[in-house]
């Protein structure tokens, strides 16, 4: 299989393994994998798949990646099209040096941010992904929410072949749009989660939703537009805005694990609820989401997964 490579450079202080952990949150995520050096993800382009393999050259203060293609030719539109899902994925141009000097000033969350400096806020491939990865997630743990999504790429996502190993692309809007709610119930999605994956994704195939609208809509007015939508509430629209549009300053306060984890880090008696996020989190809310994936990690360092 042909393999090609070009080079990336984030903007410093840079680490891959934590920014990947961020982003897959689980070891058994087949979407997004890692193998303590090399991240690896299955794109769908429209000329076919390509597995793209990306280690760390360098330091975190001086970091620069190395990417391996595997499938396609490396043409001049292929690489930038590559170029801009990973800085997306990967945060590789997200600049933090306002969040890390703010930090300075508080020193519990300066404890907690050195631990993880380098890590950068990292961005599903789209809104689409944002929402079936909430969908698949609710009223669930997330390690079964993670295998639920395994299932869904492993059965729909588009596959690539590399030597012996198999990588599954996350599957795409056409592909979703033509299954049946009993297909997706045979995965272990429950039957209004089966419908509402499948007409999110007939709506943006036959055209009648563009999800890239949210993109330049004000927080508000994509949380609006997201909970019109079957099956999403306040938790899933606050979700996609951080996970899936880079809204960094949004901490969803309705996520079960990430308020134990935003108690148990400020040794908070009672728990909390959506108005106890925002009081405990003060004057660090502009900075929520970077809070939520700091303390994500904090959780994976704690069961070992780091």
């Amino acid at each position: 299989m042909h393999r090609d490579y070009f080079f990336l450079t984030p903007r410093p202080p840079y680490r891959l393994d934590l920014t990947v952990w961020t982003l897959r949150r689980r070891p058994d995520n087949i979407v997004d994998r890692w193998d303590a050096a090399t991240y690896r993800r299955v794109l769908s382009l429209a000329d076919g798949p390509v597995e793209l393999a990306v280690t760390q050259l360098g330091s975190a203060t001086a970091p620069k990646l190395r990417v391996a293609v595997h499938g396609l030719h490396l043409s001049a539109v292929r690489k930038a099209i590559m170029t801009s899902i990973l800085n997306r994925l990967l945060g590789l141009q997200v600049d933090l040096a306002p969040f890390y000097r703010f930090t300075k000033d508080h020193p519990i969350l300066h404890d907690l941010v050195r631990e993880f400096r380098g890590m950068k806020p990292p961005r599903f491939t789209g809104a689409f992904e944002g929402v079936v990865n909430a969908i698949a997630c609710q009223q669930l743990t997330l390690t079964a929410g993670i295998r639920f999504l395994n299932r869904l790429a492993g059965n729909y996502g588009a596959a690539i072949h590399i030597g012996d190993a198999i990588g599954h692309a996350f599957p795409q809007p056409g592909s979703l749009a033509a299954a049946a709610p009993a297909n997706l119930r045979e995965l272990g999605f429950s039957n209004n989660k089966s419908r509402a994956i499948i007409e999110l994704a007939q709506s943006i195939t036959n055209g009648h939703l563009d999800m890239d609208q949210l993109e330049v809509m004000p927080d508000a007015q994509a949380i609006a537009h997201l909970r019109n939508l079957r099956g999403l509430g306040r938790w899933t629209a606050e979700y996609v805005l951080l996970r899936g549009l880079g809204r960094v300053h949004i901490f969803p306060g309705d996520d079960v694990g990430a308020r134990n984890n935003l108690q148990r880090w400020l040794h908070i008696t009672e728990p909390l609820d959506y108005e106890g996020v925002q009081r405990a989190l003060g004057s660090w809310g502009r900075f929520g989401g970077l809070i939520y994936f700091h303390l994500l990690l904090r959780s994976l360092a704690e069961a070992g997964h780091l």
